[in-house]
């Protein structure tokens, strides 16, 4: 499957680039037409977690796009400097304002046709209280019968979600799940 791809333009000099396989290589590779930088391009981290209080989730109504006004869990990209827990705490602090002690890594999203690899770790809430931050409408609590499904805003939260409830219903021990998203 081709993506989308992102350089234009050489981030080194501005010159034009082209997509060519170079030589020890076996894909094409964004390459400067005028200084021969190469430049790869490899899949984003989207990171967030599954906070949990009691019997119900925590989710939040986005304030942005893409998906504007639909819930998903609180996540976003990873930043440099940062272990991928870092940034899942980051973003559920920047999202809902939500005090969490984050738990092990629940799921692990191939989100190919986007070149995204979405990482969700559980997080038990310590409080009920939010403070969503300027990227979120309002922060609220679910039950598993009052999620929204037909309005989360991505695949991956729902495959999250899905997962955790069936773990929970089925008495099994929250491991790991890895799958692709399409």
């Amino acid at each position: 499957m081709l993506l989308t791809r992102r350089f234009k333009h050489c981030p080194s000099c501005g010159a034009p680039v082209q997509y060519l396989v170079p030589p020890d290589d076996n894909r094409e590779r964004a390459t400067c037409t005028a200084c021969a930088s190469i430049h790869y391009e490899n899949p984003i981290n989207v990171v967030g977690t599954l906070p949990v209080y009691g019997e119900q989730v925590l989710l939040c109504r986005r304030n942005i796009e893409p998906r504007y006004g639909m819930w998903t869990l609180p996540a976003g990209f990873l930043e440099l400097g940062e272990t991928s827990a870092q940034g899942a705490a980051r973003e559920t602090d920047e999202e809902a304002g939500a005090e969490i002690e984050l738990q092990d890594l629940y799921c692990v999203l191939n989100v190919v046709r986007v070149g995204q690899i979405h990482l969700y770790y559980r997080a038990r809430l310590l409080s009920d209280r939010f403070n969503p931050g300027p990227e979120t409408i309002e922060a609220r609590l679910f039950h598993e019968h009052e999620i929204p499904w037909d309005e989360l805003a991505f695949r991956t939260v729902r495959e999250t979600l899905q997962r955790f409830f069936e773990d929970r219903r089925l008495g099994r021990p929250y491991a790991l799940h890895c799958a692709d998203v399409g």
